[in-house]
């Protein structure tokens, strides 16, 4: 049976990038595969070894490509990343630039565009060594599955945006279809379900598994939520403390996971998390009194240029309350987000009251945010500086993405806790984009919850977490929030990551919105 790609004890040349031991592993044709492991087991290591991108000292990494008429292994090989999927590779970028679409150059390439100058360097690879006619056909064929992508991920009518205002579900749609688009004979995904609504995951799941009957694509999806592995997959290669474990099938791997005993947080970190010194808020003169609202929304309509994000929307939050929020891709979720966190611009022009207080009304958005404890896409996107991780937490208690300062003796005791909380203590002193984007995403929620926040905003906040830490984190929400005066919005397209201490939902679609409570 051919082998598509092979590894024979193989060792890279840096001794950081190294696994346990040496790398023996195979993939053969008509296998489909998911590399799955806790957050730090070693699967984007692995994968960084499989493209090539890790050199080996002795053994380099074979390829069998066949029938593939491509032959330069970055065309036959593509690799979405899971920083990939905020865009990084299409632009600079800074944090809240997605509210801020004035500052982007109007000579900047647009979606379209993008996906049009992709398509056309693949097309000219494609075709070398081919007749006219058999120019004609392939052009034909991969004309009508681009087509087809784009209405799977409804780009029709997105290709005149900008990359920076594409919402982080549509980001990877945009991904996912520039690389299809492309005919690679390995296609290689790191979480490629998160941030997309359940239809699209659908859609996706029934794509991919029409491509691996259909066509000599082999997939390997590089997989967080290994308890969702979608039925196309044939076989599991698990990952371990950077530990290779023996590639077996889907089926005796969900027989492995079903023994797995989850760990809930230890009473000593919920006894820690439940002692925290209660805050007066009477003395604070921006927050309301007991029980009022926190936020209110009167007809709040967003647009960008011809493009309405929200219409009409009417929303209240009282204290106390818990809201899980979800909503179709691009239906403007972080963008109501964005107007609540002070990060949107466009708040001055709406009827919004936060904290008893309308905006515009001589606030200042530091008022605002040392109440609010945040985490999103974008925020993660915004962090680019290597500095050591507790540094990264101490942002949080100044609100600040971009600016770091070391954090003083009683505020590092303070970050070290709440690393702790999360499990990442032992982090500290690594540097942030030396961390897996699972211990990135969990310094980020610690930065979250370091200054105590009445209101929490937690944006896709378990994006990118293996079952453990999932569980873990929604433990550590709902324990925070069984204190007094919190108050949280979350937002999820899984309702299993939901904490249980919702109270109230809100669902949004394009240009539409229903809520309501239970």
């Amino acid at each position: 049976m051919q082998q598509i790609i092979k590894v024979v004890n193989g060792v890279t040349r840096h001794p950081d990038w190294r696994m346990a031991e040496p790398i023996n592993i195979e993939v053969l044709q008509g296998e489909q595969i998911a590399i799955v492991g806790d957050n730090a087991a070693g699967k984007s290591r692995l994968i960084e070894v499989l493209t090539g991108h890790y050199p080996l000292l002795l053994n380099e990494v074979q390829y069998n490509f066949s029938p593939s008429p491509l032959k330069m292994v970055s065309e036959n090989l593509k690799y979405i990343t899971f920083r990939d999927s905020y865009g990084d590779t299409d632009g600079t970028y800074y944090y809240q630039q997605r509210w801020n679409q004035h500052d982007i150059d109007e000579n900047t390439p647009t979606t379209g565009q993008l996906l049009k100058e992709a398509f056309r360097q693949a097309d000219e690879s494609i075709g070398r060594g081919l007749t006219e006619g058999e120019r004609e056909a392939a052009q034909k064929q991969r004309t009508a599955f681009r087509n087809k992508l784009t209405k799977i991920f409804h780009l029709e009518g997105l290709m005149d945006k900008y990359i920076i205002s594409l919402s982080s579900g549509e980001l990877r749609k945009f991904q996912l279809t520039k690389t299809l688009g492309t005919g690679p004979r390995v296609l290689i995904m790191d979480n490629p379900f998160i941030g997309l609504d359940a239809q699209t995951r659908d859609q996706l799941r029934e794509l991919l598994q029409q491509l691996a009957v259909e066509t000599h694509l082999l997939i390997i999806l590089v997989q967080s939520k290994a308890d969702n592995i979608p039925d196309f997959i044939t076989h599991v290669i698990p990952i371990e403390g950077l530990h290779i474990l023996p590639k077996i099938t889907r089926e005796e791997y969900q027989l492995q996971l079903r023994k797995r005993v989850l760990e809930s947080l230890p009473k000593e970190k919920k006894d820690w998390i439940l002692s925290l010194p209660q805050k007066d808020l009477s003395k604070e003169s921006f927050y309301p009194q007991e029980g009022n609202e926190i936020l209110k929304f009167n007809n709040v309509t967003i647009r960008y240029g011809s493009r309405t994000i929200l219409k009409d929307l009417n929303w209240t939050v009282n204290e106390g309350e818990k809201w899980a929020m979800s909503g179709e891709n691009g239906a403007g979720k972080s963008t109501l987000l964005s107007l609540v966190c002070a990060d949107n611009p466009q708040a001055y022009a709406c009827d919004i009251e936060l904290f008893g207080h309308r905006r515009g009304t001589g606030e200042s958005i530091w008022e605002i945010k040392r109440h609010i404890g945040y985490v999103s896409p974008e925020m993660h996107r915004a962090y680019q500086k290597d500095l050591p991780a507790i540094d990264i937490v101490a942002s949080g208690l100044h609100d600040s993405v971009g600016l770091y300062t070391r954090p003083k003796p009683e505020q590092k005791e303070i970050c070290l806790s709440w690393m702790n909380i999360f499990g990442i203590k032992e982090l500290a002193d690594r540097t942030f984009l030396k961390l897996s984007s699972g211990e990135q995403r969990l310094c980020l929620l610690a930065r979250t919850f370091v200054k105590d926040p009445e209101l929490l905003i937690l944006d896709e906040p378990l994006h990118g977490l293996d079952l453990q830490h999932r569980a873990l984190v929604k433990e550590i929400i709902d324990t925070f929030c069984s204190r007094k005066h919190k108050t949280l919005v979350m937002v999820t397209h899984y309702q299993e990551e939901f904490p249980q201490c919702i109270t109230n939902n809100i669902f949004l679609k394009r240009l539409h919105l229903s809520d309501g409570s239970h």
